[in-house]
């Protein structure tokens, strides 16, 4: 159903998760290429063996050890960037580095986790779309907003169960740090992954408005366009039950054609 997703007006880009879990393979790319009309963006994870510090449970045998891969910028070009670079060119995205909370017993600070970042971007490919998704709050400090702009690297404003709202991190200077802009919803903050299923499966309809997350994703959205750049928003249907009726009320929004909050 790609090509009948990226037919409706309102969807500009897609993210796609799967490569989170394992590498992109040739086949899979030139099939989601076949679907998807010329120039259409897609945001993609990248895979997880690139940016988990530690192993957790999910890696059995594994779990507690030290991933020797954290940051191998030559495995994410073979792995990941070249294959992209040849089955799906004119669909790449943002490439979006997901690190899953680093543990305070690893030992990494900010100022360790910017001068890692630093060194890794400073070895990737450049005129690719790069961004980065931290699920460490104490990570939103000067030293790792530097390391970005210096790259052009993107922040991505993430609404996530133990994240400080979008809105707040908007708030932080500097920000945004890059020549675009890409925004993941989530979770609503404080929300458990295993609540939301609960709450509002079977996703067919907006079951509870998240006045606050729209109203940032609508200031992060115009605070890009008044740079004249791109943005990339992600919604998943774990926010408020159905992305699609979400996107339609930001952007609805966005025009002035109702209120940010979704209030009648």
């Amino acid at each position: 159903m790609l090509g009948e997703y990226a037919r409706w007006p309102l969807f500009r880009t897609v993210g796609i998760d799967s490569t989170f879990y394992r590498p992109p393979t040739a086949e899979m790319l030139d099939e989601y290429a076949a679907h998807l009309p010329p120039d259409f963006p897609c945001v993609s994870k990248v895979w997880d063996r690139i940016t988990i510090h530690t192993f957790g449970r999910s890696h059995p045998g594994a779990a507690g050890h030290r991933n020797e891969d954290f940051l191998n910028a030559d495995l994410f070009c073979d792995a990941v960037f070249d294959v992209y670079r040849d089955h799906f060119a004119g669909h790449t995205g943002p490439f979006v580095f997901e690190f899953q909370t680093i543990p305070r017993s690893a030992g990494v600070d900010v100022g360790a986790f910017a001068g890692l970042l630093d060194a890794f971007f400073s070895r990737l490919p450049r005129g690719a779309r790069y961004a980065v998704e931290i699920r460490n709050p104490e990570f939103l400090a000067p030293a790792y907003f530097a390391v970005l702009r210096e790259h052009d690297v993107a922040h991505v404003f993430n609404s996530w169960t133990h994240m400080p709202s979008i809105g707040r991190q908007l708030d932080l200077p500097d920000s945004i740090t890059a020549s675009f802009t890409v925004c993941r919803a989530l979770l609503r903050p404080g929300r458990a992954d295993a609540d939301a299923r609960l709450a509002l499966e079977p996703f067919d309809r907006v079951q509870a408005i998240e006045r606050e997350v729209r109203h940032d994703i609508v200031r992060l959205a115009k605070a890009t366009l008044e740079r004249d750049a791109d943005s990339y928003v992600v919604i998943n249907n774990r926010l408020e039950g159905c992305a699609p009726l979400t996107v339609a009320a930001l952007a609805a929004a966005l025009l002035g054609l109702e209120p940010e909050d979704g209030a009648a």
